[in-house]
């Protein structure tokens, strides 16, 4: 695929429509003065995923992109392999449901056997099978540019998006070196990962030499997502917990959280890191102040 030839105005191939009716909606109410105000609010909608003939699983969602979701879906949760053939994706927008087809039966009836839910975001993920999918993963050990960091930081944190428009939403974009590809969005941040797991499975896109940037914390189930789709470096506003630290180390991953302004901390991948800009060259935003009683 030739990123190139597919460019939108701001540069992105797939950003965020903040005017798009269907994502959101006007709501009246009343400020701390008791004074009427308007605002908007993210719509939240049921999407059913089928594989073949079987019901996999009702997400809460925005509604946009439903076939990405429903693919990323299926292959981050190791129902649908790389052999897997998918001969079609159909949507109906009456029923709510999105069906995948394959050329030949999938192992999908067995993974429903195993299945285990988690408190994930909006919908539940397959832990057991992630985690299998994670045996043996070795990510390339791809460079990773700070002055990339920076400037995507720059020109993802002032996109025009959903969050900025009504908040109560997770974005995830998928970048190569200092360039935004694809923008998601989505009430859960693993519907925003998996749209973009689809798109890349849809358009063929490798992962190799790509980063991607998430505005939600750096959980075990973000890195085991991003490692099964192949992405070498995975990035965030947020901050990490102790399992995701350790699996990014494990399998090699890049990770980079509490990214803001000049700022930014390395739990995994420092050997990875090419330190090519100056800090006090990039605008920095203001610390937060301590808690009261916590050590400084």
């Amino acid at each position: 695929m030739q990123l190139e030839e597919h460019d939108n105005a701001n540069g992105y191939l797939i950003a965020p429509d903040p005017d798009a009716v269907r994502l959101t909606r006007r709501v009246t109410g009343f400020d701390q003065t008791g004074a009427a105000t308007d605002i908007s609010v993210i719509e939240e909608r049921p999407l059913t995923i089928f594989l073949n003939g079987q019901e996999i699983v009702t997400a809460m969602t925005i509604g946009d992109y439903p076939d990405y979701l429903a693919l990323g879906f299926l292959r981050n949760q190791g129902m649908l392999s790389k052999e897997d053939v998918v001969t079609g994706v159909d949507y109906d927008e009456d029923l709510e449901a999105v069906v995948v087809r394959t050329e030949t039966v999938t192992n999908h009836e067995e993974k429903l056997r195993k299945k285990t839910r988690t408190s994930g975001c909006a919908v539940g993920t397959v832990f057991g099978d992630m985690m299998e999918g994670l045996e043996g993963v070795q990510l390339p050990a791809t460079p990773l540019r700070t002055s990339w960091l920076y400037a995507l930081a720059a020109k993802i944190n002032t996109t025009p998006s959903l969050y900025l428009e009504a908040g109560a939403i997770h974005g995830t974009v998928l970048c190569h070196q200092d360039r935004p590809l694809v923008y998601m969005e989505d009430v859960g941040r693993h519907n925003a990962v998996d749209k973009i797991a689809g798109w890349m499975m849809a358009t063929g896109t490798g992962a190799e030499d790509k980063i991607l940037y998430t505005t939600g914390r750096l959980t075990s189930e973000m890195v085991i997502k991003t490692a099964m789709m192949g992405i070498p470096a995975l990035a965030s506003r947020s901050g990490f917990t102790a399992w995701g630290v350790e699996i990014a180390q494990q399998v090699g991953l890049t990770l980079i959280g509490r990214m803001r302004g000049q700022r930014f901390v390395c739990l995994s991948g420092e050997d990875r890191l090419v330190r090519d800009a100056d800090p006090d060259s990039v605008r920095d935003e203001p610390r937060k102040s301590a808690r009261k009683g916590a050590k400084t």
